[in-house]
């Protein structure tokens, strides 16, 4: 699959190959996994409502359980990138250890959004359709399968997109590049502040979750 839309969209956008092919290996990989995250998530105190009726168990559980599946997942997904990123090098192997704090910002992220998304989806039964529809839309307008720059006098989408500097935090490592200060400010922040929504709301509501699934 990364072959072919490789070829396809890297022509379409005029890319070099050796660094479009990595470039678009890595992106699609982990927006799979974000994606997977936060669809998945979105259905997690429902698939489980036998056991939250029943069980008294933290809600943290469920949506540790989505992200375990996806992370194990990704680990064979991985074996496409590494192939490639031995096939075409490495820019500089020395923002390749910037992928580990960098996904651990990716895997926060996407863990205190899954969260919300399961709460709001217990009491709002048809949002899971909602949020698959805008992970799409989200798609298009996140560096996915075209650069950042790509864009010329559009760029504000991607400088306004929080998930653009997600997506770069676990990408721009692993093809050699040192992601932006922003970047790591945004991550950061993003995390701090979800997760203290997430937190927030979920221990707010949490004796409602049972009767709503």
């Amino acid at each position: 699959m990364v072959t072919s839309i490789g070829l396809v969209y890297g022509t379409l956008f005029g890319q070099n190959m050796q660094d479009y092919l990595p470039f678009l290996a890595v992106s699609l990989v982990f927006w799979n996994m974000f994606s997977s995250i936060v669809s998945e998530g979105a259905v997690a105190y429902m698939n489980s409502a036998t056991y939250i009726r029943q069980i008294r168990t933290p809600r943290l559980v469920f949506v540790l359980q989505v992200l375990w599946r996806n992370v194990v997942i990704l680990g064979h997904n991985l074996i496409i990138v590494v192939a490639l990123l031995l096939i075409f090098g490495v820019r500089d192997l020395r923002a390749i250890p910037l992928v580990i704090p960098g996904f651990a910002l990716f895997i926060l992220n996407a863990a205190w959004i899954a969260m919300l998304a399961a709460l709001v989806s217990a009491r709002f039964r048809d949002l899971p359709q909602i949020i698959a529809a805008l992970l799409q839309v989200a798609f298009y307008v996140t560096p996915i399968i075209y650069k950042p720059t790509s864009l010329n006098r559009f760029s504000w989408i991607v400088e306004l997109n929080p998930l653009a500097y997600f997506i770069e935090l676990v990408r721009s490592p692993l093809i050699g590049v040192f992601p932006s200060l922003l970047s790591w400010a945004v991550g950061c922040g993003m995390a701090l502040i979800g997760w203290m929504v997430a937190l927030f709301f979920t221990g707010r509501y949490e004796r409602r979750i049972p009767y709503w699934v």
